[in-house]
């Protein structure tokens, strides 16, 4: 309870946001003009070739938010690339705090795969994994992430599909000390990620394009002198699953969940991480 209250306190010294143009809530970092901001700052695309990927960053750090965007994957032959939307600390080296959703490429008519991760001071090793229950590249789809002092949850399409809870009661680490900046890219990883490496990157069909439409964020910025804590009991800030959530991430995770460190005993001989007798 300590912790919450510290917790609460500094969310005192935040601000509440909501961002929607591109132009003014990102800047694209790396890839040169592979990052375009289209259509009155309301569409960015990054796209991937043979010389170099693309990545954008946003603007402002945050300390707890949520944060949903609608990207439209890359189509066709999609091997080998990753596309991905996440939230990262800089500067932290071993001790930085990271909550992940990528997108791992198949071949065409093969499933994306919607890896998710959370580090925690430095250590990740929490990957689930999950195929979807449509076609993420014909249209544009939500994918949401929630963090908030009590709980991460991921979402799609307003779904959960997955809870990682704050356990620091039971000596488990959760991301509540650094800020954290959003990130998207679109990279070459076909050493790892489609079947392991097996299938290679296919650089006839280059290049590759992913766009993003649609920010929104409910979030505070750090630092800065106005207040989030009036946010409603309602609200992000205390957001936890109720049991329909709850329901609905079973739903997820029974009938689309591919990969889940937490049943993976070969990984782990010596004994499951802590978290997975909670979350």
């Amino acid at each position: 309870m300590g912790s919450l209250f510290v917790t609460f306190v500094m969310l005192s010294l935040l601000s509440v946001v909501s961002a929607s143009n591109f132009n003014q809530d990102f800047r694209v970092t790396w890839g040169g003009d592979r990052g375009k901001i289209l259509n009155d700052s309301q569409l960015l695309t990054l796209s991937l070739d043979k010389a170099s990927g693309s990545g954008f960053q946003s603007t402002s750090e945050y300390l707890y938010g949520r944060f949903d965007m609608q990207i439209k994957l890359v189509p066709g032959n999609s091997a080998g690339t990753v596309t991905t939307f996440y939230l990262s600390s800089l500067g932290l080296g071993s001790t930085h705090d990271e909550i992940d959703i990528e997108f791992l490429g198949n071949l065409s008519g093969q499933p994306y795969i919607l890896h998710t991760n959370v580090y925690t001071q430095g250590e990740g090793n929490r990957e689930q994994q999950f195929y979807l229950w449509f076609d993420p590249t014909k249209d544009f789809h939500t994918y949401s992430i929630l963090w908030n002092p009590r709980t991460i949850i991921f979402s799609v399409d307003g779904i959960p599909i997955r809870q990682f809870k704050n356990l620091e009661s039971k000596g488990i680490p959760y991301p509540k000390s650094h800020p954290m900046w959003l990130f998207g890219s679109l990279w070459d990883a076909e050493d790892w990620a489609t079947r392991g490496g097996l299938v290679k990157t296919d650089w006839t069909q280059a290049p590759f394009t992913v766009s993003y439409r649609n920010f929104n964020s409910q979030a505070c910025v750090w630092p800065s002198s106005q207040s989030c804590s009036s946010a409603s009991p309602s609200s992000w800030v205390n957001q936890e699953l109720d049991n329909g959530g709850a329901n609905l991430i079973r739903w997820a995770q029974s009938h689309y969940m591919v990969y889940n460190y937490c049943t993976d005993s070969k990984r782990f001989p010596q004994g499951l991480p802590p978290e997975c007798s909670f979350n």
